[in-house]
């Protein structure tokens, strides 16, 4: 069986920020994104730039996918 591989569709995420540094809150985290694609089968009311609400939200066409993975990860416990 043979592996699959990603091809990023994307220009590559902006750098994160340097631990210290203030972080983003998690209400700003994934929001105004530059790859940012309002999902059309949503209601256009709902378009308020946040990632869960992007065409690409949780798919492998999603350039941030590993920061949401990550984010999981941190929840999961120990």
């Amino acid at each position: 069986m043979r592996g699959s591989y990603r091809l990023p569709i994307h220009p590559p995420a902006p750098p994160r920020p340097i631990p210290g540094d203030e972080e983003e809150d998690d209400e700003t985290k994934f929001v105004n994104r530059p790859c940012y694609e309002f999902n059309g089968s949503l209601r256009t009311s709902w378009n308020d730039r946040h990632c869960r609400h992007c065409l690409h939200y949780l798919t492998a066409r999603c350039p941030h996918i590993d920061e949401f993975l990550d984010d999981v990860e941190d929840l999961s416990p120990e």
